[in-house]
């Protein structure tokens, strides 16, 4: 794993709001994260969550923008919840320790992992940012998208818009069938120039949360398979949001509480370690 950053790779994160990383996994890790992932979402039958029994996909055809959502990709979350081997790599104290350094945080725990596999011929996803959906707050949370198959223009490959993630705002904004409906809302980026994530699997990017970013249509007949993890820093607290939360976690908390939760959010790198 190449998991070593400059300070040049750590000024242009922090400049951009994203990091394309080439080669980051060896020929042998791909292939043992392609494995253990298949073979999570395997074993989940489609699930979407560890804790219901919500299907992947499910609302399709209940109106049309359900159905839209429905064909832009399968969405596993928290494999590392229900499999050991995809936990001891999404737990990896190295990737930890690069979310840390490129967030400029003291520590980095999980929010959650997710599978996402764009099937041949699947919608687009329109732009948007991560960090208003989820339960907490924080603008240098971030994640990783891990290519387990080439990614091309071709085949939907992600977009990020340099510098937004100094624009955006906490509010949610959603997210729409539409690819250029959040510009409404940012109208500085409408006429601005995207960069394309264009990778050979094993190689990743690392995106700021609040940074506007999509992902193109998939026009070929194969799959476009990655590995997620989205990262919150240590410290974060709790803002109501239910995101990802089973309905007993999210009833345990309050807003403001410390999201330090080991067996849900686990503390994976901390500068304090070293």
């Amino acid at each position: 794993m190449n998991y070593e950053l400059t300070n040049e790779q750590i000024e242009a994160y922090q400049r951009d709001g994203f990091i394309i990383l080439h080669d980051f996994l060896s020929s042998e890790e791909l292939k043992i994260m392609r494995k253990a992932v298949d073979n999570a979402v395997a074993n989940r039958k489609g699930r979407k969550f560890p804790h219901s029994d919500i299907i992947t996909g499910q609302d399709d055809g209940i109106n049309a923008e359900a159905a839209y959502f429905g064909k832009v990709f399968d969405q596993i979350i928290n494999l590392w919840q229900t499999d050991e081997t995809v936990k001891e790599l999404i737990l990896d104290r190295r990737i930890g320790k690069m979310a840390t350094q490129l967030a400029g945080v003291d520590g980095i725990r999980v929010w959650h992992d997710q599978s996402l596999v764009k099937q041949p011929w699947a919608n687009a996803t329109a732009w948007h940012v991560d960090t208003p959906f989820w339960s907490f707050t924080h603008r240098e949370a971030l994640s990783i998208w891990i290519a387990l198959e080439d990614v091309t223009i071709e085949n939907g490959c992600l977009w990020f818009m340099p510098g937004s993630h100094r624009d955006t705002e906490f509010g949610e904004p959603g997210i729409s069938v539409n690819m250029g409906d959040i510009f409404d809302k940012y109208p500085k980026y409408r006429y601005a120039e995207p960069v394309p994530s264009v990778i050979k699997a094993g190689s990743c990017s690392f995106h700021n949360g609040m940074c506007l970013h999509a992902a193109g249509v998939n026009m070929t007949p194969g799959t476009r398979k990655a590995m997620t993890c989205a990262f919150m820093p240590d410290g974060s607290t709790f803002n109501g949001n239910k995101n990802v939360l089973s309905d007993e976690q999210f009833a345990k908390l309050s807003i403001g509480d410390l999201m330090n939760d080991e067996h849900q959010n686990p503390l994976i790198y901390h500068r304090d370690w070293e």
